[in-house]
């Protein structure tokens, strides 16, 4: 069977064909770092019988998708799989495990990663964008002794992940362990090596001079730390919480808060309902790549039964977050993102998960959203970032965080100001002539 190589560019070719014991990645997004991996851990569990691949990711979506590029390979090679199975917490869905098996008897397991799940497994070990799982200093205690230990065998181990700020485990092993095989792929080497990215208009895109020197460039910057962790958000999970609202009633404690996207990003209605001390989501309403006008149409009738509705007013949502006040008045807070407004914004997202005072669903799709958003200290002080994935950029947990503005009392964000109103009517004006850009 000959090996696929040509399938992968050159940098990833280096990394499957490097057969040392231990090696380490510091490899940028969205290069195919995991797509190398999942080669390598493939070709050795079909080339050797018996072989044993563990895969620890960030989280339950990394796994998943981790095994999925694994399962492209074995198509890709013409191998059958004997076996593909999810292992699921039934009490709140959470996968705990995925596994594929051979008819050889190996196999490749690949879990989200925690110190308890990492623990007890002798096996072959790739801890997948290493420097996000949420304690990577307990998830090393728990797995290196399996891998070291010569009487259990010659277990390989990779290490693979964009740099998450410093004093980790990651950055520790990557500036001071020289017994890693080291592979150094930034952005500028992976289009080199004939990645097709054009780099001007994603620099631009991003618009993020931190983020992209970190999560691009491969260069360690101060502290990076997940906002929410899953333990946090799962403490407020309820069955007795909705997604989509079953009955829109006239009541006075409905909060609403939007988050507006176009072609890359998501619209989300988060629909809180305040009892007592609690908000409980009653609906969060996805709008997916939607022309503009159809969202007015969708999200206009919603925010008739809301007491207030804070709505994303930053860009090409400005438009939307104008026709939306001008149809419902006072109710509606037209926020603007900018540094101090998102930082209030999170910090009381973050308070109403420490309280206890919020219920949201026990969705996949929200708490991987929700644990996306990094609270990033850098030499322009706290910042709050999220990674664009094929889901969104964290979009349901921007419209979590502004409909627990609308239904608190704080008043420290501002609305929107009246140049950048005028500066809504102008461009509401130009698409309006540019009918294109609507659809």
């Amino acid at each position: 069977m000959s090996t696929p190589l040509e399938l992968l560019l050159p940098y990833q070719r280096r990394w499957v064909t490097d057969d040392s014991r231990f090696k380490i990645g510091l490899m940028a997004r969205q290069i195919g770092k995991s797509f190398a991996c999942a080669c390598e851990a493939v070709l050795d569990c079909v080339l050797h019988p018996g072989t044993q691949w563990v895969i620890l990711s960030a989280g339950e979506r990394q796994a998943l998708e981790f095994m999925l590029k694994a399962r492209q390979w074995a198509e890709a090679l013409q191998l059958t799989v004997d076996s593909y199975t999810e292992c699921r917490d039934s009490a709140q869905s959470l996968v705990k495990s995925a596994e594929i098996r051979w008819n050889n008897r190996s196999r490749l397991l690949a879990l989200p990663a925690n110190p308890d799940t990492a623990r007890g497994y002798s096996a072959n070990l790739i801890l997948d964008e290493f420097a996000f799982h949420e304690n990577p200093e307990e998830i090393w205690r728990s797995t290196y002794p399996s891998i070291s230990n010569p009487l259990r065998g010659k277990f390989k181990l990779r290490i693979v992940s964009t740099p998450n700020g410093i004093g980790n485990k990651f950055h520790d092993l990557w500036i001071s362990d020289n017994s890693y095989s080291k592979h150094f792929i930034d952005i500028h080497t992976a289009v080199r090596e004939g990645l097709p990215l054009n780099l001007d208009e994603l620099r631009a895109g991003l618009d993020d001079p931190d983020g992209w020197v970190q999560e691009f460039e491969c260069q360690f910057i101060d502290t990076s730390s997940v906002l929410l962790p899953y333990e946090l958000i799962a403490a407020c999970e309820s069955p007795d919480t909705t997604e989509i609202f079953p009955k829109q009633t006239e009541t006075q404690n409905l909060f609403i808060g939007i988050d507006i996207g176009r072609k890359h990003d998501l619209t989300v209605a988060w629909v809180l309902e305040k009892i007592g001390d609690v908000c409980w989501t009653r609906e969060v309403r996805i709008l997916d790549r939607t022309p503009f006008h159809h969202q007015l149409e969708n999200l206009s009738p919603l925010c008739e039964h809301a007491t207030q509705v804070c709505v994303d007013a930053t860009g090409s949502g400005a438009m939307l977050a104008e026709e939306l006040a001008r149809k419902h008045g006072s109710r509606i807070r037209q926020i603007s993102f900018t540094a101090e407004t998102k930082a209030s914004l999170f910090t009381g997202l973050r308070r109403s998960f420490d309280e206890r005072t919020l219920r949201i669903p026990p969705s996949r799709e929200i708490r991987e959203d929700l644990h996306g958003i990094q609270k990033v200290a850098g030499q322009g002080g706290i910042r709050y970032l999220a990674t664009h994935t094929e889901d969104g950029h964290s979009d349901r947990a921007a419209a979590l965080a502004l409909a627990l503005q609308a239904a608190s009392n704080r008043t420290t964000l501002q609305n929107f100001t009246p140049s950048a109103a005028s500066s809504a009517r102008t461009r509401w004006n130009e698409l309006r002539r540019d009918r294109s850009l609507l659809i």
